[in-house]
Parts: structure tokens; C-alpha cells; sequence
């Protein structure tokens, strides 16, 4: 078998949410939407059901998905619902709904419901993605509980720019949230993972801690906080191939690396099909036979090449982390120009296998 793999380590997940409630002090709903991020989310709810405060997912498929496990915490639909008729379904589900538009909650006040609904009304307070405008927001309230098929409602909204801490963006989105919400008693949901590990300020009832939970910082830069995560998956294959080249050979396609001296090369099967960034360039770095390496040449569709030259105790089988524990996913999503998030998502064909530390 193909010996690439994507080993998910349980206990590191129940880490990183025991911590975003330690830094909140607030009740948190763990986000699992997009699989877990990579990750699987019927296994991750099923590893945090005994503690989280619920989860939070994008869309009805995936609140379905974890209820057909067996899955009976509380689930909150980050993006609502997309037609009417879903509503039937959010109702016998028992699941929780965002409204980020007035046509939801006109949906709403014209539904025949078997019972309230519990609604997180999202506030546009920046972003400009979804969310009711702040002139709508005190008036979506009050039609919401006024129609009779509310039981709660949370109020929400998502920041901009919170992982960058020196940008006043996140302050200016909390004041005009506080704005809009002035007189009205409810809970309320501000801070994603970003706000939990930089914005111990930012008021919240309710905490979404995301990307956190798998390990991975939000932040381009080191933080003190952040660093206290622990990586949750480790995606690793081993080498199937050694070369030996004299200096001036090309690797890969388009001779995007040429050996500068003799060198060994080691091939590893991974790559993006995988999910692994086709865009990481030379110098991208590996783990091989427990020493820090690099990526050399252009990543192919199921292979790419990494440098054996200075690690002689690597060669024909040795495993290569290609992130995890030792090679952090930020830095290789760095070296990228892209983000943790996406190469987490991005992950396909590679088995997942689980395990509690």
C-alpha cells in the first residue's frame, strides 16, 4: 500500500479545545466544518462530544453527517440555511441556525414550525461577507421574537483581520457591534481563534475556536499563546527512491532546481493530489529519518523530491514528515503563500489514521 498517511492525534485535538476554554473562561462551540478541516469531523466530534459545549459546521450536509454518527450535542449552522424547506429539517435535527440575511428571517416568520428555533443572528460589523446591516439589526431582533418561532437568540458576528494584532480593524468591528446590539439582552458570539489566543479583551459569551483546535496558528508572526497548541495531524509518507547526481543535473519538471554539487535525492510519495502545496518551492522543509531537510524542485502529482545529502542515515524507506510535530504546518503554508487552513482542507486520498497521542 501507498504509504502516505495522515496520522491524527485525538488526545492534541481535546489539547487545543481544553485550552481555547482555558484562555476564553466561556462556553465554546468546537468548528468542524469542511471535514474537520481535514481532519474528519464525524471522529473529531465523536473524540470532544464528552466536553464541548457543541460544533459548530458550514452547512445542513455536514450537521446531518454527525448526526447520522450517533452525534447528539448541539450544532449551530454557520452559513443558516439555504432554502425554506430546510427548516423542517433544522427543526426534527434540533439543530442551531445562523440568520445573516432578512430573507431568512422573513423565511422564518412565514414557517409553520414544530417547535422555536434557537437563532444566532449575525451583524455585519466589517467584514462585508454576510451578516444583517447594523440599520437592521436592532429590528431583525425584535421580529424574531416577536414571530413566535424563537426560543433564544445569540447574537454574532466574525472579524476581518483579528490575526493581525497591531491592526486597529478588529477594535472598529467591536464598536460597531456594541452599537448595534446597545439594549438588547442576549448572549453573544465574537471571538474565532484568532480573538481567543490574541483578543483576550474582545467580550464573548460564546467562543468558535477553528483552526486552534488542529494545532495550527492563525498568526504570520511567533506568539507566546499560540505556540502553547499542539499539532493534530502529521502527514508523512517515505521514500521510494534514492538518486545519486553530479552537480548541474535538473530535478523534476522544468528544472525548477539544478544541483549545485553532488547530491542524493530522495523521492517521497506525496504529493498534490495529496493535497500537498504544488506551489512550495526549494527549500520547503522536511523531515527525513528524524533530521530537518528540504523540498527540492516543482511538486508533481503524486511525488516530490527532497534532499538526502547531508542526512546519510535517510535512504530507501525512511519517513518523511511532511508537516506535524516537527515541521509545523504554518511554516510549510508560509513557505506556500497560502495558509494552514487551506492545506488542511486540501488533504484527499491520503488514509486518515487515528490515535490518542
Amino acid at each position: 500500500m501507498r504509504p502516505a498517511r495522515a496520522l491524527i492525534d485525538l488526545q492534541a485535538l481535546r489539547h487545543n479545545y481544553q485550552l481555547a476554554r482555558e484562555l476564553s473562561g466561556v462556553r465554546a462551540l468546537a468548528v468542524i466544518k469542511a471535514d474537520a478541516y481535514g481532519h474528519g469531523a464525524v471522529r473529531c466530534a465523536q473524540a470532544l462530544e464528552g466536553e464541548a459545549d457543541g460544533f459548530a459546521v458550514a452547512c445542513i450536509e455536514e450537521a446531518l453527517e454527525l448526526r447520522a454518527a450517533g452525534i447528539r450535542a448541539s450544532v449551530l449552522l454557520l452559513e443558516g440555511f439555504f432554502e425554506a424547506d430546510e427548516l423542517a429539517l433544522i427543526i426534527e435535527h434540533d439543530f442551531w441556525c445562523v440568520v445573516h440575511s432578512l430573507w431568512q428571517l422573513e423565511a422564518i416568520e412565514k414557517a409553520t414550525l414544530a417547535k422555536p428555533l434557537t437563532v444566532w443572528l449575525k451583524l455585519d460589523s466589517g467584514m462585508h461577507r454576510v451578516g444583517l446591516h447594523p440599520k437592521d439589526y436592532q429590528a431583525a431582533h425584535q421580529r424574531l421574537l416577536a414571530s413566535g418561532k424563537v426560543a433564544k437568540v445569540v447574537l454574532m458576528s466574525h472579524f476581518a483581520r483579528a490575526d493581525e494584532l497591531d491592526c486597529v480593524r478588529s477594535d472598529e468591528q467591536v464598536a460597531v457591534f456594541q452599537a448595534a446590539r446597545e439594549g438588547l439582552a442576549a448572549e453573544v458570539s465574537l471571538r474565532n481563534s484568532p480573538a481567543v489566543l490574541g483578543w483576550p479583551s474582545i467580550p464573548s459569551d460564546w467562543v468558535r475556536p477553528g483552526i486552534m483546535l488542529y494545532g495550527a496558528t492563525p498568526f504570520e508572526e511567533n506568539n507566546p499563546v499560540a505556540a502553547r497548541l499542539q499539532p493534530v495531524m502529521t502527514l508523512e509518507s517515505k521514500v521510494i527512491c534514492v538518486r545519486e547526481l553530479p552537480a548541474g543535473e535538473p530535478v523534476g519538471y522544468g528544472a525548477k532546481f539544478v544541483t549545485t554539487r553532488p547530491m542524493r535525492i530522495g523521492v517521497v510519495a506525496m504529493g498534490y493530489a495529496d493535497g500537498y502545496p504544488r506551489q512550495a518551492p526549494t527549500g520547503t522543509p522536511v523531515l527525513v529519518a528524524g533530521q530537518r531537510s528540504q523540498l527540492l524542485g516543482r511538486v508533481s502529482m503524486d511525488m516530490l523530491c527532497i534532499d538526502l545529502t547531508d542526512v546519510p542515515q535517510a535512504g530507501l524507506g525512511s519517513t518523511v514528515e511532511l508537516w506535524g510535530k516537527n515541521i509545523l504546518a504554518s511554516d510549510v503554508a508560509m513557505a506556500a503563500d497560502t495558509i494552514p487552513y487551506q492545506i488542511f482542507c486540501n488533504l484527499r486520498r491520503v488514509p486518515r489514521l487515528y490515535s490518542e497521542g
